[in-house]
């Protein structure tokens, strides 16, 4: 099983929907991968309401992705998890790499970078369809 690991910053929003659109089209497409999430630095979320950003929510809804009941709530990155990955993604270069050579500095160039901005730098729309097509192209790849 190929395990990857998406990071974000809060794992409330872009992780978490990668985390879930990945499984959901790896279960599709009977894949042997499965996919997590972590975030980098949890303590800047302070404004995060629940287990889950609502944009996250809406945009795996309108890909008819259920979420599960008991919604986990977000988790911090650990080295447990990223040796646990065949693949550690974070999702935008700029934000995340200070934080991994900051916080994981043996794993900075061990990760690979997108660059899909959060909320304050992108609409909600516009980053979940990056992530999109980032994930397809991934899963062409495996």
């Amino acid at each position: 099983m190929h395990t990857i690991l998406f990071l974000c910053t809060g794992n409330y929003y872009r992780s978490r929907f990668c985390e879930y659109y990945f499984n959901h089209l790896a279960m599709q497409k009977a894949l042997n991968g499965r996919a997590d999430s972590r975030g980098l630095a949890l303590e800047r979320g302070q404004n995060n309401v629940g287990p889950i950003s609502k944009y996250t929510r809406q945009g795996l809804l309108s890909h008819n992705i259920q979420l599960p009941d008991n919604l986990r709530f977000p988790l911090s990155l650990t080295v447990a998890d990223l040796n646990k990955a065949d693949q550690v993604i974070a999702v935008d270069k700029t934000e995340h790499r200070p934080l991994m050579h900051a916080r994981f500095p043996d794993w900075e160039n061990k990760v690979d970078y997108w660059c899909v901005h959060d909320i304050d730098q992108a609409l909600p729309d516009d980053a979940l369809k990056q992530l999109e097509n980032h994930i397809h192209d991934l899963i062409s790849r495996l």
